[in-house]
C-alpha cells in the first residue's frame, strides 16, 4: 500500500462525518477524510492511506489552530483503537448526537435524541483482540495493533479501552511466549474476554488451526444470568447495555414479544422473560448459546429473521437488533403489512437504521430516539428508536 506525506498542506476541517472522520475539501475539489483532526482545525501535513479519483483518506500529522475541544490522547496507539481520544468527552457526546441526527435528516426524518452514558470513558471493553509483533533485533514478541488504514503492526505497551485484567493477562501470555522463545508468525492473534468481576478467559489463535473452545464466562443483566463463550457474541460494554435494556423494558406493550436477530438472547430474555417470547437467530454458535439461556423455556428459532416472517402476526411487540447492514427488505415489508403495535429498533449503525425507519414511517411514527455511548472514545454509537403505529 502506497503512503506519502504532504508537508505544505493548508486544509480546513469543516465537520465530523458518520464513520468518525473529519471532512475537508482540498484545493482541487477532492474530498478528504482525516483521522486525527477536529472541526475548525487546519491540517498542515498529512499521510494518505487511501486515494481515489474523487476522495482520499488520510491521517493528520500536524495541526494549526487546534480546537478548544482537543485534548492529548491517552494511548500512543489511539488511532488504531479509539481515534476520538483527541477530544474532550462532552464534545464527543455532542458530536455523536449530531451525527445520529444527521443520518435521520438525510432520510427526511427529524429526531432530537438524547444520549445515555455511565460516564466511564476508559477500561470499559470486556473483550480485546491483539496482534503479535515480532522484533527482529531482540527476537521477542510484543502485543500490537494494526496501524489504521494499513496492514502494518504497531507494538504497544499501553492500552486503555479494555478492562485492566485483560491487558494484564495479555502481557502475561506474551511474557510466557518469550520465555519459551516462540515466534509471532505462528499465531493469528490473541483474544481475551472477562466478566464484570474481572475473570479472564480466551487465548491464542494458531495459524491454520481451528479456534479453540475457551472456558465460558457468566454475567448478570437486569438480574438474569447469562453464560457465553469468550469468542462468541456478547455485548462489549455491559453497564451501558443494561441502561439500554432498562429503556427497552419500558416499551414492551403486548403479552407477545418477537425478538429478531436475537443473538444469544440477552435483549428478549432480559426485558420479556415473563411474556410469550419468540427469539430468532441464524448463527449456529449464537443459537446454541441462546438455547442454553432459554433453559427449555420460550421459543428459540434457528433461522434468518427474513425467513421467519410468519411469526410477525401484528399482535406482538417486535424487537430488532440487526447487524450493521440493517434489516432485510422482506422483513420491513412484512412489518408494514402486519403492522405490529410497537417496533423497538436498536442499531449499531444509525445510517442503515435511518434508511429502514424511513421506509417504516409510511405507517409508523417515532415516539422515542435515544443514543447510547457503548463505545466511548471511538466514533461508534448505538441508537434506539421506538416506533408506534400512526
Amino acid at each position: 500500500m502506497k503512503h506519502y506525506t504532504v508537508t505544505d498542506a493548508n486544509v480546513e476541517i469543516t465537520k465530523l462525518v458518520p464513520g468518525g472522520q473529519a471532512l475537508a475539501t482540498l484545493p482541487d475539489g477532492k474530498k478528504a477524510f482525516f483521522w486525527g483532526a477536529l472541526p475548525s482545525e487546519t491540517v498542515t501535513s498529512y499521510q494518505v492511506t487511501k486515494s481515489k479519483s474523487n476522495y482520499l483518506e488520510a491521517v493528520a500529522l500536524t495541526i494549526a489552530n487546534p480546537s478548544k475541544h482537543r485534548i492529548p490522547p491517552r494511548d500512543p496507539c489511539y488511532l488504531s483503537t479509539s481515534p476520538w481520544q483527541i477530544m474532550d468527552y462532552d464534545y464527543e457526546l455532542q458530536q455523536k448526537v449530531a451525527l445520529v441526527s444527521e443520518c435521520f435528516s438525510q432520510n427526511k426524518l427529524k429526531i432530537n435524541p438524547g444520549i445515555t452514558t455511565d460516564d466511564r470513558e476508559l477500561h470499559y471493553r470486556n473483550k480485546m483482540e491483539y496482534s503479535l509483533y515480532w522484533n527482529n533485533e531482540s527476537g521477542t514478541i510484543s502485543l500490537a495493533f494494526h496501524q489504521r488504514g494499513t496492514h502494518r503492526k504497531v507494538p504497544i505497551t499501553q492500552s486503555s479501552l479494555e478492562h485492566p485484567a485483560i491487558f494484564a493477562k495479555a502481557q502475561e501470555i506474551v511474557a510466557d511466549l518469550n520465555a519459551r522463545h516462540e515466534e509471532a508468525r505462528k499465531y493469528q492473534s490473541l483474544m481475551l474476554r472477562c466478566d464484570q468481576q474481572g475473570n479472564v478467559s480466551g487465548g491464542l489463535f494458531v495459524n491454520g488451526q481451528p479456534h479453540p473452545d475457551f472456558p465460558p464466562l457468566t454475567d448478570t443483566l437486569l438480574g438474569h444470568q447469562y453464560t457465553y463463550s469468550p469468542n462468541g457474541f456478547f455485548q462489549i460494554n455491559l453497564p451501558v447495555y443494561q441502561l439500554a435494556l432498562q429503556e427497552i423494558a419500558q416499551r414492551i406493550t403486548t403479552d407477545k414479544v418477537l425478538d429478531l436477530y436475537a443473538g444469544v438472547g440477552t435483549i428478549g430474555l432480559s426485558v420479556a422473560r415473563d411474556r410469550e417470547l419468540t427469539l430468532v437467530e441464524v448463527n449456529k454458535a449464537a443459537f446454541t448459546e441462546l438455547e442454553k439461556n432459554c433453559n427449555g423455556q420460550h421459543h428459540p428459532i434457528l433461522a434468518n429473521s427474513e425467513d421467519a416472517l410468519d411469526f410477525i402476526t401484528g399482535s406482538e411487540t417486535v424487537i430488532l437488533d440487526p447487524p450493521r447492514a440493517g434489516c432485510h427488505h422482506r422483513l420491513l415489508e412484512r412489518l408494514l403489512t402486519q403492522t405490529p403495535p410497537t417496533i423497538i429498533y436498536l442499531s449499531c449503525n444509525p445510517i442503515t437504521q435511518a434508511r429502514d425507519v424511513r421506509l417504516l414511517s409510511q405507517k409508523y411514527q417515532i415516539t422515542k430516539a435515544q443514543a447510547f455511548n457503548f463505545f466511548p472514545r471511538t466514533p461508534h454509537i448505538e441508537n434506539l428508536i421506538i416506533l408506534k403505529q400512526k
